[in-house]
């Protein structure tokens, strides 16, 4: 069972993640994308946050702006080789990933990344954040990037999936 004090909803008790994992979830996208298509991958990535994290949106409902940036620090805090600032304000939590842990440990061992990758961030993340009350902007992508999650009557516009790069190798 879950640490309820914990902000991560995992049963897994080892300080840090294993980097091989990133291939699995590389090779996943991969798979889905040129078996059944871009839509059917994005509907991949809202089911993960919506299903899979149910009890995470749980947890941001009831814990607010601070729970959201307690979840990122121990998460990003478990994912190994990543550079990442979480900052906590008024209004919204900013996620500012100076260098990915995902795209790092693929790039380090020369994989082939699926190149709309960085937009699962945005899917997984709003899937998680929306029941919540919440939504997520990301800017960026391909190594670095900006998640700025808010009280969703905050956001002025939907997410510009532009905004958010593709990756290259």
């Amino acid at each position: 069972m879950t640490d309820p004090q914990s902000p991560l909803p995992y049963r897994d008790t080892k300080p840090v993640g294993a980097a091989d994992f990133y291939f699995a979830i590389n090779a996943t996208f991969r798979f889905l994308l040129e078996r059944f298509g871009l839509d059917a991958l994005r509907r991949y990535w809202t089911d993960l946050g919506t299903q899979y994290y149910a009890p995470l949106s749980i947890a941001w409902k009831e814990r607010d702006l601070p729970g959201i940036a307690a979840y990122w620090r121990a998460f990003f805090a478990a994912e190994p080789g990543g550079q990442v600032e979480v900052h906590e304000r008024d209004q919204e939590v900013v996620v500012a990933v100076a260098v990915c842990p995902a795209l790092e440990h693929l790039r380090t061992d020369q994989r082939e990344i699926v190149p709309c990758f960085c937009q699962h961030c945005y899917y997984v993340s709003e899937a998680i954040a929306a029941p919540a009350g919440f939504t997520v902007r990301v800017s960026g992508g391909g190594g670095s990037c900006r998640q700025t999650f808010m009280r969703r009557e905050q956001a002025a516009a939907p997410q510009d999936l532009n905004e958010i790069r593709e990756v290259t190798c």
